[in-house]
């Protein structure tokens, strides 16, 4: 009897051994890293940061913003990618990113649907069309009509791919040439210097370029007029209906998050998202907050790749 009690506690302990050695760490047990694919001062980036504090303060953990700028945010994707699925490495993730890159590029770097765990929506940016003052274009109308009279004359500008897309609906066959940016900063400077003259951007940096009289804003992308720019009509009153490439944003996590801390990590950021004073830190930047759930942010996810595609299709577009 005593062989068979001393051989039972031996199983017993070993059984409690391995059960302890399943249970997983507690979470967060650091802090956490927000990866952003676009350089400090942009829309992007601001949100970012916004965002992080929120969930900072959410999680009882510091959360950091890691700037990692270049190729459309494939680098800091391709980072968060392949980092551990902990929940401590997490991607503010834009359709330029997400959408664009894995669907125009003729050898994409990631699957965003197999190699990420959407999170939540974060919301949409505020787009506005600029050119510089000195242009002779007060109006979509206007710039045209200048573009159909001097063919080949004009540029434009963008920093992502959505804006580019969201510029070809809008100059359709007219001869403009784009020039690709890293940030919208150095665009728009490059913009009241004479040598672009139209760019699809935020309201994180196209109010001062405007209220200061540097830059003219003739439309906005969103289905209703901006409170940053409330004389700024929408491309849908002035019948450009088939503008329908609206930037929005998101957080994903690296592959195989476990579920528990996907849903944590959902919970909190729709919880940061709903805090009085980030919706009006959001709100002065032009950006449009607002949370999804998982499962929702993943359908949201695949409408927008979808939509996106056909949009493509339809105008033929082919980026280099």
């Amino acid at each position: 009897m005593k062989r068979r009690s001393i051989l039972a506690l031996a199983a017993s302990a070993l059984a409690t051994a391995a059960s302890a050695q399943t249970v997983p760490p507690p979470f967060p047990s650091k802090p956490l890293r927000l990866v952003v694919g676009f350089p400090p001062g942009g829309a992007a980036d601001v949100l970012t940061r916004i965002m992080a504090q929120a969930l900072g303060k959410q999680l009882g953990q510091q959360v950091v913003v890691d700037n990692k700028p270049g190729a459309d945010g494939i680098i800091a994707a391709t980072d968060v990618q392949r980092s551990p699925p902990d929940g401590h490495t997490l991607l503010m993730g834009t359709n330029t990113t997400m959408v664009a890159v894995p669907s125009l590029r003729p050898n994409p770097p990631f699957d965003p649907f197999r190699d990420f765990t959407p999170l939540s929506s974060a919301g949409n940016f505020s787009v506005f069309l600029l050119v510089p003052a000195s242009l002779p274009a007060h109006s979509v109308k206007e710039l045209l009509e200048l573009l159909d009279a001097n063919p080949g004359k004009y540029n434009s500008a963008s920093s992502n791919s959505a804006a580019e897309l969201a510029m070809i609906q809008l100059v359709g066959k007219r001869k403009v040439v784009n020039a690709r940016y890293k940030g919208d900063a150095p665009a728009l400077t490059d913009l009241v210097g004479g040598h672009i003259h139209m760019i699809f951007t935020t309201g994180t940096t196209a109010p001062g370029f405007v209220k200061d009289g540097r830059a003219r804003a003739l439309m906005v992308l969103q289905s209703e007029r901006s409170p940053l720019l409330p004389n700024v009509p929408t491309a849908k009153e002035l019948g450009l209906g088939n503008l329908t490439i609206l930037p929005w944003a998101g957080f994903f996590g690296p592959p195989n998050l476990p579920p528990a801390i996907r849903d944590r990590l959902s919970t909190e950021l729709q919880k940061a998202l709903e805090q009085p004073e980030v919706k009006s830190q959001l709100a002065q930047q032009g950006f449009d907050g607002y949370g999804m759930t998982s499962p929702q942010f993943a359908q949201f996810f695949r409408r927008q790749y979808d939509g996106f595609n056909q949009v493509v299709k339809e105008n033929n577009v082919k980026f280099d």
